[in-house]
Formats: structure tokens, C-alpha cells, sequence
């Protein structure tokens, strides 16, 4: 019997979110370390926000989605709000129930970048890191990342000499560092933002237009 292309949609769904993802999905077990290592921060986000006012985006809901967006490659915010916006297996690791609205761009940007300025996002890769689980899943093999959201997050313009001399970025939000006629290196340079970053060249190739996977 022909089954008919019925669009009517039931007012109330009876299926969690939780029961759409497969259980075998790749994304369940690193949701379940990034809640760990979140759940350690605890005290730390307690510590960041008035207890006045009204509620901000969950920096549990910024840390999962900023994981998201450099999994995934979404090149801008607008485009990830789009994506866990109809896409549920992002509404899910974010942690958004189903029926919440996402949030606008510059709402979300503004907020997510508001939490990365306090270096808890360093806090979260290093809790993340320090769980036993994780330990075994490091590897010293080459990896290639897009080089588009390393110049974003952890930009030129974090990049200081090691000795504390050096200009300081130019004003604005987006200010830049001038390098000219400076050279750089990862024994004489290091950045602000993320001090573990040695990638000067790679940031480098980003800035110059490699954005692409494996290219950098």
C-alpha cells in the first residue's frame, strides 16, 4: 500500500532529542568528557557572573558550541547558529532542548568572547586535557587544522616578544600587532592568548589565505 506524503505535523513530539543521536555516535563520548571537564569549572563560572541582572548564555552552551564550530569547520557564527538551529545533532551537544530558539550572532559572539577574555577557555583544554580518558587519545602525529579559526582565536596580534618589549596591538577590537622588519620565532615569540601556540608559521599561512584542510 502507497504510503502518502502527509506534511501535517503532530503539535506535541513524544521522542527526546536524546533518543535521535545513535548511541554509537562519535560526538557522545567527547560530549561526555567536555561535561566533565566543565563540570570541574563549576566554582570558576560562579565566579565570572553577577548574581544580578538577567541570565547570559550558559558558558557551558559557549564552550560546547566553540568545540563545535573548530570540529566542523563553521567559518563564521552566523553559520552556526543556523546549524544548531535546524541541525539536531549540534542542538543536542550544545545542550539547547529542542523547542528553544537559538540565539542572534552578535548576541552569542558578544557573549562567547566576553568568557574567552577571562582565559577560561585555557582552564577548559586544560581540564579537558588532565582527564585519564583523554591522556591515551594524544597523539605527537601531524594533524591539520583550519587555519581560518586559529587566526581567529588565537590571532597575530597576540603574538609578543618573550622578553616583554614590542608595541602593543593597535586599538579597536580587531587591532593588529605590526611586524614589519621584526623577526619571529617560536623561541623568541609567544602568544598572549594561548601559550602553548608554537604554530607562528602556521598562523602565518592562515593569515596569507590557507584556510584550507590539510594545506597548512
Amino acid at each position: 500500500m502507497r504510503g502518502r506524503d502527509d506534511r501535517s505535523e503532530g503539535f506535541f513530539s513524544y521522542i527526546r532529542l536524546e533518543d535521535r543521536i545513535p548511541s554509537d555516535h562519535p560526538l557522545r563520548p567527547i560530549r561526555a568528557l567536555a561535561d566533565e571537564a566543565l563540570g570541574s569549572l563549576n566554582e570558576r563560572f560562579e565566579g565570572l557572573y553577577s548574581t544580578m541582572g538577567r541570565p547570559s548564555i550558559a558558558p557551558e552552551i559557549l564552550l560546547r558550541a566553540t568545540l563545535l564550530q573548530a570540529f566542523f569547520s563553521v567559518r563564521s557564527e552566523r553559520l552556526l547558529m543556523e546549524q544548531i538551529d535546524y541541525n539536531l545533532l549540534f542542538r543536542w551537544f550544545v545542550g539547547l532542548p529542542i523547542d528553544a530558539a537559538v540565539w542572534h550572532p552578535t548576541v552569542f559572539t558578544h557573549n562567547r568572547d566576553r568568557l574567552l577574555e577571562t582565559d577560561v577557555a585555557h582552564e577548559f583544554l586544560a581540564a579537558l586535557l588532565a582527564l585519564p580518558q583523554v591522556k591515551k587519545l594524544l597523539s605527537s602525529e601531524h594533524f591539520s587544522v583550519d587555519g581560518t579559526l586559529i587566526d581567529a582565536w588565537a590571532s597575530m596580534k597576540s603574538f609578543r616578544p618573550k622578553d616583554g618589549s614590542g608595541e602593543p596591538p593597535s586599538p579597536g577590537r580587531n587591532g593588529e600587532r605590526n611586524f614589519h622588519n621584526e623577526k619571529r620565532s617560536n623561541d623568541t615569540h609567544a602568544s598572549t592568548t594561548d601559550p602553548d601556540a608554537s604554530s607562528i608559521a602556521r598562523l602565518t599561512a592562515a593569515r596569507a589565505g590557507c584556510a584550507s584542510w590539510g594545506t597548512c
